[in-house]
């Protein structure tokens, strides 16, 4: 079963280069990592000799610290000025996504924080390099596409609930003792060990997208350890897998408003006229130009999706729709495939198999088809088009989970940590501008400081905002914090 969304990377909108580890000479005499040059992949050449990658051993239970070892692929770039700060680790969402070849793709959108900063990433483990989990083949996930996540008969609700159950079963098959340790919380515990094999005395951070809920989680764990930690893109630390769900319905039907009134649309008319077509596909999916392939109700509305995480991709999506309107699925098809890390020869990446296995280990709360029933007129209220995928997904993504989930929410409170500048987007569609006023708030009076950016797409630093940039680069270069609150437009 395809995740129809939840948070995601930054990359969702843009293709990720992939870099393997590797090893090469020792490291200069800081923490015994061994650094050497990255190796290429099946998915890509190698970065740049500017780049070296590490393999990092950390314990696979963290209450058990002498015990069973997994290693965690590290990635880094060398800062180039003289006056260094320390080492800059980032983590760009999903939960899922790696680090490791994310890293050097989005380097020169922090170009200048490689003047003070090493650049460093990882994959945390489960995903990529790092013991990375894959829950079914690719002939399966492609199977698994003729799925219909809004069933709309008993027997689409029980071939629905079938393969989220088979898909679980898939990843304990394939991830063993691993699938109990890839919480949100085992990743802070790696985060600090990864700062103090590099040497740092403070963690200086960036977080973008669910990497602002691991920030979050490693300020309330190790607050006297906190640097300059920046999070954008904010998830609600206040919401459990329900609540959540309604956030992004809530968030990508704004998205889908603003892009409507961009093309002259009235967004109401508008909305009611993409669900009409995702219906009339749900009843007869469209040919796409690729054999064995059609365009599914639920690849249609992933298609649509994409290009809402970015402004600039907005004309893409007029010209996915005009065409799934003429009776053209292959442009929507694209998209989705872009989403869902599908190649042209059919393979597919395993982004979202890390993101289930990671989060349905986070999430306790594991609503029953009853309680979705009852729920989806509220989400059908909150998006007449997204509102029904992202209700039903609040059953099926987590349903017969082999391991039990941890938490409702997350717990952020850093009492005594440095302050942790919180970038908020207002039209944000994957982590809704909301959630960024509640982590500010929830990380403590004195700590969270927030910053406000009147934009579209997911993030805000790197987006085209001089005042975002300059606040943020000003904070993590100088120490310099922006007044709470401060607002650029």
């Amino acid at each position: 079963m395809t995740r129809f969304a939840r948070w995601t990377a930054l990359a969702a909108a843009s293709a990720l280069l992939a870099a393997g580890c590797s090893g090469g000479s020792p490291d200069d005499g800081k923490g015994g990592l061994s650094w050497g040059r990255c190796k290429a992949t099946a998915d890509g050449p190698a970065p740049s000799s500017d780049w070296q990658c590490a393999t990092l051993e950390v314990p696979l239970d963290w209450s058990e610290p002498d015990g069973e070892t997994i290693g965690l692929a590290l990635i880094r770039a060398k800062a180039r000025g003289g006056d260094r700060v320390g080492s800059l680790l980032f983590n760009f969402g999903g939960p899922g996504a790696s680090g490791v070849s994310m890293m050097p793709s989005y380097a020169p959108t922090v170009s200048r924080l490689r003047e003070q900063y090493d650049l460093v990433s990882w994959d945390p483990r489960g995903v990529g390099a790092s013991e990375g989990v894959r829950c079914r083949g690719d002939k399966e996930i492609q199977a698994a596409e003729s799925v219909d996540v809004t069933p709309d008969t008993p027997a689409e609700e029980r071939a629905y609930f079938q393969d989220a159950a088979d898909f679980g079963k898939g990843c304990q098959k394939n991830a063993g003792k691993l699938m109990a340790h890839v919480s949100t919380a085992d990743s802070a515990r790696d985060m600090d060990r990864i700062r103090e094999v590099l040497g740092d005395k403070k963690m200086h951070y960036f977080g973008i997208s669910y990497g602002t809920e691991l920030g979050g989680t490693y300020a309330h764990l190790f607050p006297k350890k906190v640097g300059r930690m920046t999070l954008d893109a904010v998830v609600d630390p206040g919401a459990d897998a329900v609540g959540h769900a309604k956030n992004q319905a809530r968030g990508f039907q704004r998205a889908l408003n603003g892009y409507l009134e961009s093309t002259g649309q009235d967004p109401a008319e508008g909305s009611r006229k993409i669900a009409d077509l995702l219906r009339r596909i749900d009843a007869q999916p469209l040919p796409a130009g690729t054999p064995g392939r059609k365009l599914t109700q639920t690849l249609a509305a992933t298609g649509i999706i994409l290009p809402l995480y970015s402004k600039d991709s907005w004309p893409t999506l007029t010209s996915a729709l005009d065409a799934a309107e003429r009776g053209d699925g292959s442009e929507l098809l694209a998209l989705a495939d872009g989403y869902n890390e599908r190649d042209t020869s059919g393979r597919y990446g395993t982004t979202t198999h890390a993101q289930r296995v990671i989060s349905c280990l986070d999430d306790r709360q594991r609503p029953t088809a009853a309680t979705t029933k009852k729920l989806l007129p509220e989400f059908e209220k909150i998006s007449p088009v997204f509102g029904t995928f992202l209700g039903w997904d609040t059953a099926g993504w987590c349903h017969d989970w082999p391991v039990p989930g941890q938490h409702d929410t997350p717990e952020v409170s850093a009492p005594g940590a440095a302050p942790v500048l919180v970038v908020g987007n207002t039209g944000d569609p994957a982590t809704p501008y909301e959630g960024a006023r509640r982590m500010a708030d929830e990380l403590g009076k004195g700590v969270g400081v927030m910053l406000t950016w009147r934009g579209e797409g997911h993030g805000a630093y790197g987006s085209g905002s001089d005042c975002v940039d300059s606040a943020v680069d000003a904070y993590l270069l100088d120490g310099t914090v922006p007044k709470d609150g401060k607002v650029c437009s």
